[in-house]
């Protein structure tokens, strides 16, 4: 019997320094200044279809996993039914799936090349760069200031997650698909703290705000894997951070990558990710 594994060799942005820090610095469309970037360079690698794996990738292990999931949301540009549906949607689905014991949506992103081209407001274009979306001081940082925000600070000393829920807003996503590097294949040292500095209009030399995130830098050792044919009844679970893992195992680095074997006629990507802090 064939095997309808869709493994395949794609490029990898991964970060090209010498040292373990970087910075990356984002200016306004109207200030007319480039945005800062880190020096990257692309790696051939091996990226492997999850879903034909003998062990099925969990978000406690690997740190990602697949979930079906439909949504009653018709149009996922719509803020108002983003945040008044999706979001209890997408609420219930982490406690059921983590058997968490609280879920707090902080954060969305939009992202689709076409629309962000075209201007449109708040959308962003795919990442080509792998990397973490939180660091060892960043993530409980960003964990404590969430619950502050609602209220919640009784469950500080609980295990808290930072995880992502990715889903493609038209399916088969085929066009720039999102791979995710095994938690377990990371070495410490592959990973390079990046200050992302964000200017506002009215100063461009102090930044309005800053963050902090994890960049990848080449290991040969890295296992990474895909999800091919994404439709929009499906979800992508990724941790990014979690307080009960040891540092390096908490962390799972991901990034959109050029799919060689999507047809010419692709409809460009288009996807959203709901960022959330798990209590358990």
């Amino acid at each position: 019997m064939t095997n309808p594994s869709q493994d395949i060799i794609g490029d990898i942005a991964y970060i090209d320094v010498s040292g373990l820090e970087a910075e990356h610095l984002v200016y306004p469309l109207s200030s007319g200044k480039k945005i800062v970037r880190p020096q990257t360079k692309y790696q051939p690698m091996s990226i492997k279809d999850a879903r034909y794996l003998h062990k099925i990738p969990s978000i406690d292990d690997e740190g990602f996993s697949i979930v079906r999931h439909k949504s009653s949301v018709t149009d996922f540009y719509d803020s108002n039914q983003i945040t008044g549906q999706y979001y209890s949607e997408i609420i219930s689905l982490l406690k059921g799936q983590l058997h968490a014991k609280d879920v707090i949506i902080f954060d969305y992103n939009q992202r689709s090349k076409v629309r962000a081209k075209a201007g449109q407001a708040e959308v962003r274009t795919p990442v080509a760069a792998a990397h973490v979306d939180y660091t060892e001081q960043s993530g409980p940082k960003r964990s404590r200031e969430i619950l502050e925000n609602v209220q919640k600070t009784h469950y500080e000393n609980n295990r808290l997650a930072l995880v992502n829920v990715w889903r493609p807003i038209i399916g088969p996503a085929q066009d720039f698909p999102l791979a995710i590097c095994s938690a377990n294949s990371v070495d410490d040292r592959d990973l390079v703290k990046t200050d992302i500095h964000h200017f506002g209009e009215s100063d461009l030399k102090t930044p309005r705000h800053s963050g902090q995130i994890y960049s990848l830098k080449y290991n040969q050792q890295h296992e990474w894997y895909y999800y091919p044919d994404m439709q929009n009844n499906e979800v992508l679970l990724l941790r990014n951070w979690d307080s009960g893992k040891p540092s390096i195992h908490g962390y799972t680095p991901h990034t959109g990558f050029k799919n060689s074997l999507a047809p010419d006629n692709t409809i460009p990507r288009e996807s959203i990710e709901i960022r959330t802090l798990v209590v358990f």
